[in-house]
């Protein structure tokens, strides 16, 4: 599988894409056709979706849109380019509502981390997608902003406030990307994680040793035997999501004047 990474394109036609400007989304030569960049990148999520990125190209989304291959490339000049305007454009269409003033902030963490993990659901390419250097376009400036306000009145200054989020946004893109192939797994081998370590019970039986595995053995079926598989997407998500809120907690309780004002120290105890 190719190794995808977004803003590998050309930077400068890429945001003048990203964010519509005149002039850019279509060539001057050739007939006038009755498409849009919106109408390109449409069709790619489409494909996508349900056929994975390695499936998406200007012949199929020429074929989606009726028109020929070659003519693509007047609305968007290149798959990377195309790669930056399907992620800007799945951002933008995250569902984004107001977090209320008096929300608890585990709530609004909550929301964030649930609502992505949802986005990579809808679109399971997008886990595969390494996004060191973001789309700079304005689904990605709108969903930032928003996910940031999540964070608001906490006490945690700017720098902390990223670095929270990013490892949030961090954690739900891996556990949604093992989720997805888990999901594969299931789809490859028709069988379910259930029923795969079923037909593998009788060879494991006969090559290990559970005297020279003690953890193992006794880990691996507890494990096993509380989640129905050695791996549960389910549970990684919830207990992760769950250790992420504990450490916010510690930088929260740390951030407070209440919490500096007892770490000060005082006429008796110095």
């Amino acid at each position: 599988m190719p190794s995808y990474r977004s803003s590998s394109g050309d930077p400068a036609r890429t945001l003048a894409l990203l964010w519509r400007e005149p002039g850019f989304g279509r060539s001057g030569r050739g007939p006038r056709q009755g498409r849009s960049v919106d109408d390109v990148v449409t069709a790619a999520i489409a494909i996508a979706d349900e056929r994975g990125l390695d499936s998406v190209s200007m012949r199929g989304i020429g074929q989606s849109l009726g028109v020929a291959p070659m003519s693509v490339y007047t609305y968007v000049p290149g798959k990377t380019e195309l790669l930056d305007l399907m992620l800007d454009s799945i951002y933008r269409d995250l569902p984004r509502h107001p977090f209320g003033a008096t929300a608890p902030w585990r709530d609004r963490i909550g929301a964030v981390a649930d609502a992505n993990r949802a986005l990579f659901r809808a679109h399971p390419w997008a886990t595969a997608v390494t996004t060191a250097r973001p789309p700079l376009g304005p689904g990605l400036m709108a969903k930032y902003e928003h996910e940031l306000s999540a964070f608001d009145d906490l006490g945690l200054d700017d720098v902390t406030v990223d670095d929270a989020l990013t490892h949030l946004l961090t954690f739900v893109r891996a556990t949604s990307h093992a989720e997805h192939d888990v999901r594969n797994a299931e789809l490859d081998s028709a069988l379910n994680d259930e029923q795969w370590w079923a037909a593998n019970a009788p060879l494991l039986a006969r090559v290990f040793d559970a005297e020279s595995y003690p953890r193992a053995a006794r880990i691996g079926s507890a494990t096993g035997e509380a989640h129905g598989s050695a791996y549960d997407p389910e549970h990684a998500y919830r207990f992760g999501l769950q250790q992420i809120m504990a450490g916010l907690a510690q930088l929260i309780d740390e951030a407070t004047p209440k919490s500096r004002a007892r770490r000060r120290p005082t006429a008796r105890g110095i």
